[in-house]
């Protein structure tokens, strides 16, 4: 199978350096969890991996957001759909990889400690995390974000705490899930149709919606949804969408490092040249030129 070298459009990495773990960290929190690398490939067409078990030295936590793709464990090979994820077990012979035609989105996390198998039981077959009413993905997407921007800032104890600290919190949204959810069920006891839809919106930016992918979610026709929409709150759904996507963006601009073509990425535009039209007629200056303002700004 072929595979890339030269890394996929839009990638984002932190890989631990192996000096970090020749010793153990006298650290109890470390030693419960931590990370080896962590990453966000976008469209990661070729994307192929195989290792034996000896090879197989941690757990890998991959979570597919766009596109498909597979991975083969104990003679069993999982076709991976959107929006699922799987651990790979430490120690077990293991082969992944990315669709050809449809290559996939994916975060991924190489993590081991004592507390490790804990959080990777029962997920070696895929699981589906489902957009609903009480779902937090991009929370979870967020606490992910969090993690990756505090180790690409160093290796300090306290950094490798913190990384921690965070990987439990992101890993226990999804060993608890339900009661990660029911956390917002009194909030969104009362949501109507367009508040549904738009929570839908917020918990998939980073994918290229559709109108009829907002419809069928809410279970409405794309005309009445419109209508809906455009009554609550003056403007279609897609234009809607378009708005939190350039808002996104902006945090993005004011708070990260991101490179812009990234940033595309992370908001669901896949074009930059399409990128920046749109975000020049929605802000009135260039994706640089705002964040070389607001920069100045924040600091």
């Amino acid at each position: 199978m072929a595979r890339i070298s030269d890394g996929f459009l839009g990638e984002r990495a932190v890989h631990l350096p192996d000096s970090i773990f020749r010793e153990p960290i006298n650290d109890e929190l470390f030693s419960m969890l931590n990370i080896k690398d962590i990453g966000y490939f976008p469209k990661a067409k070729y994307h192929y991996f195989r290792r034996t078990s000896a090879e197989s030295t941690n757990y890998l936590f991959i979570y597919c957001t766009e596109g498909y793709g597979w991975y083969e464990l104990d003679g069993v090979k999982y076709k991976v759909l959107p929006q699922h994820f799987f651990i790979l077990p430490k120690g077990k012979a293991h082969a992944y990889g990315s669709d050809i035609k449809n290559p996939w989105t994916i975060y991924w996390i190489h993590f081991d400690g004592k507390k490790a198998n804990f959080f990777a039981d029962g997920f070696d077959r895929l699981t589906h995390i489902s957009s609903e009413k009480s779902s937090r993905i991009e929370e979870r997407i967020q606490l992910f974000e969090e993690i990756l921007s505090t180790l690409k800032g160093g290796y300090s104890i306290d950094n490798l705490q913190y990384s921690s600290t965070l990987l439990m919190h992101f890993f226990g949204s999804i060993k608890f899930i339900k009661l990660y959810r029911e956390h917002n069920n009194d909030k969104n006891s009362q949501v109507d149709v367009v508040d549904e839809a738009i929570h839908f919106m917020r918990e998939n930016m980073n994918r290229n919606l559709t109108l009829k992918d907002i419809a069928d979610y809410v279970r409405y026709s794309p005309s009445h949804i419109s209508s809906l929409f455009k009554r609550k709150t003056g403007c279609s759904p897609l234009n809607y969408l378009i708005d939190l996507k350039i808002k996104k963006a902006c945090y993005y601009l004011c708070f990260t490092e991101l490179k812009i073509n990234q940033i595309c990425m992370m908001v669901g535009i896949e074009d930059p040249l399409y990128f920046s039209r749109i975000f020049t007629k929605k802000m009135s200056v260039s994706a640089t030129e705002y964040r070389n303002t607001h920069n100045d700004d924040v600091k």
